[in-house]
């Protein structure tokens, strides 16, 4: 009797640890997936969370959630995903500035992107476009520079808020083509076009999508796209790069994990990323919002982020900006 209650015993405990060993060793995903993104519903940040949140979810087979966590410049949702457990269940799409300007600008940010995620895969860049007011006697980024040079602070360049890529890419410009202009910040990307489109200022630049349109109907002029090459869409503008050599600036999406999320999932959400990126439907879709997506592997996502990282961190401590 004794005998066999210590055998009945030693079957349970059995019957436990391989209980235990299949539910650690089940597949990835088992569930669904949340997917924080820093921006309300309806930014571009979210629909392109959304178009590949939607392609993921029909090649891993589980549902991708978008969260939106807007607000407090991208900390509320970084937060989110630097305390998120690191098992693969929780993602984020966050755009460049949450990632590389908001830690260099605000004290409460407190997270780092390469000691607190993991860097999945760039999912999409935009470059930055100079516009002018028709009018403006500048036909071109190199007559820009040459009256900013000339007579310094009276160009006057609008962003969409202060220390947002755009205005940083601006910044960008005029130290390396030694140049002084007049930045003039924004609430928003709509105030910014109606004022360079009214004349009440010089030159604008933001991210390709809510400016092309314009400049293809006449209504303010394209001095200078900032990709490295020319790309589909963008043919006959001019590169920046050409009157400001190695000049170019891009607005980005990353998809993040928490750090320790194990290297198999993260191989595997790389893999599937990139596939989702090549779709044809998703490289229109994308395009809509003047992004193009950009496959490639964790290496290489690795490197770009260092770099922009260095990028913008070096333009924000010459501008002498102190955290807020």
């Amino acid at each position: 009797m004794r005998l066999s209650l210590t055998r009945r015993l030693a079957a349970g405990v059995l019957l436990a640890c391989a209980g235990t060993a299949f539910a650690q060793s089940a597949p990835w995903p088992a569930k669904p997936i949340r997917l924080l993104v820093a921006a309300p519903a309806g930014s571009a940040p979210d629909l392109i969370a959304r178009i590949i949140g939607d392609k993921l979810s029909r090649q891993l087979g589980q549902p991708i959630l978008v969260d939106n966590k807007p607000g407090a410049n991208g900390i509320i949702a970084m937060h989110a995903l630097r305390d998120a457990p690191a098992d693969g269940y929780t993602l984020a799409l966050p755009q460049a500035a949450a990632v590389v300007v908001t830690p260099f600008t605000y004290k409460n940010a407190n997270y780092d992107s390469t000691r607190d995620f993991e860097t999945i895969a760039v999912v999409g860049k935009t470059p930055m476009m100079f516009v002018a007011h028709n009018a403006h006697p500048a036909k071109t980024l190199a007559d820009a520079i040459a009256m900013a040079r000339a007579k310094p602070d009276t160009v006057s360049v609008g962003n969409p808020t202060r220390t947002s890529i755009p205005h940083l890419a601006s910044e960008l410009v005029a130290q390396k083509a030694n140049a002084q202009f007049q930045q003039v910040a924004f609430a928003n990307t709509g105030q910014g076009i109606q004022a360079v489109v009214a004349g009440d200022i010089a030159m604008y630049v933001d991210g390709v999508g809510p400016l092309l349109p314009l400049t293809k109907g006449g209504k303010m002029r394209a001095l200078a796209v900032a990709s490295e090459t020319e790309l589909p869409g963008l043919e006959g503008i001019p590169l920046a790069n050409k009157t400001v050599p190695g000049l170019s600036v891009y607005g980005w999406f990353v998809m993040q994990a928490p750090k320790g999320t194990p290297a198999a999932i993260l191989a595997r959400l790389n893999t599937e990323v990139n596939k989702a990126m090549q779709e044809p439907d998703v490289v229109t879709k994308f395009r809509e919002f003047g992004t193009y997506p950009t496959p490639g592997d964790m290496k290489a996502a690795k490197s770009f982020l260092a770099e922009e990282n260095a990028r913008f961190g070096g333009v924000i401590k010459t501008l002498n900006l102190k955290p807020e």
